[in-house]
């Protein structure tokens, strides 16, 4: 036993611990949001979610299992606890799973390197053994820092820089009483190879190394369709994100997709696309230079009707699975952003984007919110947990034999 009282220690955006029972709160909340949830389906179908223990992955975890009833295997990379906490990842991971055994949902979750072939081969070996060897869908929702090439044994670091010219923007930041802040930060463009280097790590060579893998050993199922999840966003950050190192790999996976598509097409009668979600605040777009500032001013133009992750991948799972029509823009991509990004709502943002000070954010976006939502990406500012109570730290990952 390993019970202590854990409370918020930050830098920034980033935590040192995290909250085992805010985390599986969390978790609770998102299936509850994901209703209705339905029972056990005769012959389910298998999917294997890439990323999914955090953001968009996790509400694609969480949504498969509870809205379409899945089975099949989740794989993430998490951090076990030991002298500290586990990462947050770690005890949501543990939620999840419990939840799917609570509700007769056969799933598996991996930790360990997507990138690698050792997790390719695991993955592929487990839908043999265990799922009878065909795999309906694959959400692949990947964001990594660095990925070694199986082949080559080089690794690649993704960097988050504009091209060609000096980004200078607002962003937002907390001091160490946690009052917001508006800054000006510069940030120096993409130099010799970092947009090969991004996208390399980001865009679409690990999954359609994925596919390749699967379809070789002959796993994939008629009608088989995957799913990468994207992000388009606001011209507000488009010189930071579309149009930078990030950008390029975003602009790779959607290529990707299209050559994915024409090939599953053709061997299975398969399908690839690319899912582009809208704003959220997550672990990944908190590291982006202005990405905070614009989704608290969004939050504030928008309120309770900005749509959240767990609400946008149920709807992605209803268009992928035909409960309702697939919704496909000019480029072949599912669109989830279009709330975000109607023109009444970005002219809104921009005008409280370019009045925004430390001493008018407070009026202009919704800060406390924002700050809530930060911190329960930790498992902290969960309502219903009490928080000065000792927690058992020491959560074992789920077990996955039959």
């Amino acid at each position: 036993m390993s019970e202590r009282v854990i409370t918020p220690r930050n830098r920034g955006f980033l935590f040192i611990d995290s909250h085992p029972a805010g985390c599986e709160r969390v978790v609770n909340d998102m299936w509850q949001a994901a209703a209705p949830s339905v029972p056990v389906p005769d012959n389910a179908p298998v999917a294997l979610i890439i990323g999914s223990s955090a953001g968009y992955g996790l509400a694609a975890t969480i949504a498969g299992l509870a809205r379409v009833g899945i089975r099949g295997i989740g794989v993430s990379f998490e951090k076990a606890p030991e002298r500290r906490t586990g990462t947050a990842g770690w005890y949501r991971t543990a939620a999840t799973a419990e939840l799917a055994r609570q509700h007769g949902r056969d799933m598996v979750f991996l930790n360990g390197d997507a990138f690698s072939d050792a997790m390719k081969d695991q993955v592929a070996e487990l839908i043999e053994r265990r799922f009878g060897g065909r795999l309906d869908y694959l959400i692949y929702s990947v964001a990594a820092p660095r990925r070694t090439d199986p082949d080559t044994g080089v690794t690649y670091a993704s960097v988050l820089k504009p091209i060609d010219e000096v980004y200078r923007t607002k962003t937002l930041v907390f001091d160490g009483e946690g009052k917001p802040e508006v800054k000006n930060v510069e940030t120096q463009p993409a130099a010799s190879d970092d947009i090969e280097q991004t996208v390399a790590v980001m865009g679409g060579a690990d999954w359609e190394r994925w596919i390749d893998h699967l379809a070789d050993r002959g796993l994939l199922a008629d009608g088989f369709t995957t799913a990468a999840l994207s992000y388009i966003g606001s011209t507000l950050t488009g010189a930071i994100y579309r149009q930078g190192t990030i950008g390029a790999a975003k602009s790779h996976l959607e290529e990707t997709a299209r050559t994915l598509d024409e090939r599953l097409g053709k061997l299975v009668g398969g399908r690839a696309l690319t899912s582009v979600n809208a704003a959220a605040v997550t672990q990944s777009s908190t590291a982006i230079p202005g990405i905070a500032l614009y989704v608290g001013l969004l939050r504030g133009v928008l309120g309770d009707a900005m749509v959240p992750p767990i609400a946008q991948l149920a709807e992605l799972w209803d268009q992928l699975t035909g409960t309702c029509p697939l919704d496909l823009d000019a480029e072949g991509r599912v669109r989830l952003d279009t709330w975000e990004l109607e023109p009444g709502v970005q002219t809104a943002v921009a005008e409280r984007w370019n009045t925004a000070t430390t001493e008018t954010i407070d009026k202009l976006a919704d800060i406390r919110w924002f700050h809530a939502e930060v911190e329960r990406l930790y498992g902290f500012a969960v309502p219903g947990i009490d928080y000065t109570q000792p927690v058992e730290t020491d959560v074992p990952w789920p077990d996955s034999t039959p």
